[in-house]
């Protein structure tokens, strides 16, 4: 193909040769997207309906699982419709779709979790001011900020990525990546993408080194408090959100800076699941496992759920 506008369809790569292999991968897909689906709404049922769960961090927990519905939301269903049909096809459009919409949800779930390590540090290593530096207003704004630079970072990515000139249209990915994009790239227009993404590692390196730095007074503060339970319950909540902060960073770093082969590859397609899947699907078991909240609410939400069936 000598130029993008002769682009109409993108060839994804499937996940396997056979129809029956395919049907295998679809039902795997689909019970991981319901297992995503029903953990996050529980997440957003339980903040959204439990009164005692109106404070800055489940606020923010909330948006992210919001963003995280979203995320595997513009990649799942399509690579289940495709393994079904056994097709790989999506149009230009689509694609372009597909990878604005995923990086607004990476880069809006980045944000907000470095919002949500700023509301652990104040939490822990301020509690006197806490109620006043995190109020409604400041939770508002900050989650606010996280989706608009979401949405400008997303645009930044999308806009330099197909301004590019493709010699080919067969993505060796499951989804429109950008990294696989810029592989059947024609000239050297693929450098201001490559721009571009420099620019994000030093946003996210940046982003990271913040969060870093909290949990560096966190854990300082943490090691002060002279209660054992006091100590357990600091670190209940500030550790999952440091290993969700660690799983998504590394695994999208991985993806994006590796190099690339020109041929497809195992690990190409691994990489690209556990930044695109897990989080999304671990995200709601990470931080419900050692949070007493959160699993309390939804033990009440479903007994009340339960006697009203019977009812």
């Amino acid at each position: 193909m000598s130029n993008s506008s002769t682009v109409m369809t993108f060839l994804l790569l499937g996940f396997a040769d056979t129809w029956e292999q395919n049907v295998l991968y679809f039902i795997l897909l689909l019970v991981i997207y319901l297992a995503a689906l029903t953990a996050n709404f529980l997440i957003i049922s339980a903040v959204s309906l439990d009164h005692r769960l109106h404070t800055p961090m489940y606020f923010f927990l909330m948006n992210l699982s919001v963003v995280d519905l979203g995320a595997i939301s513009v990649t799942i269903p399509n690579a289940m419709i495709n393994s079904l049909l056994n097709t790989g096809e999506i149009s230009y459009s689509g694609c372009v779709a597909q990878v604005y919409s995923l990086f607004f949800f990476l880069a809006s779930d980045f944000f907000l979790l470095t919002g949500m390590a700023y509301d652990r540090y104040v939490a822990i290593c301020d509690p006197l001011h806490y109620e006043t530096v995190m109020d409604r207003k400041v939770c508002i704004k900050m989650a606010a900020s996280a989706w608009i630079a979401g949405l400008l970072y997303s645009g930044l990515h999308t806009g330099s990525t197909f301004a590019i000139t493709f010699c080919s249209n067969v993505i060796n990915q499951f989804f429109c990546e950008i990294p696989q994009l810029l592989k059947v790239s024609c000239d050297n227009l693929y450098l201001i993408e490559f721009g571009v993404i420099v620019f994000s590692a030093f946003i996210g390196f940046t982003c990271f080194g913040l969060i870093s730095l909290s949990y560096v007074h966190i854990f300082m503060s943490v090691l002060r408090i002279p209660t054992t339970e006091g100590r357990n319950k600091a670190f209940s909540t500030c550790l999952p959100h440091l290993i969700v902060v660690s799983l998504f960073l590394s695994t999208g770093t991985f993806a994006y800076l590796k190099p690339n082969s020109q041929s497809p590859s195992d690990l190409d397609l691994v990489v690209a699941v556990l930044y695109t899947v897990v989080p999304p699907l671990m995200n709601p078991i990470i931080y419900t496992m050692r949070n007493r909240d959160i699993k309390t609410a939804l033990w009440k939400m479903l007994q009340c759920g339960f006697f009203q069936e019977l009812k």
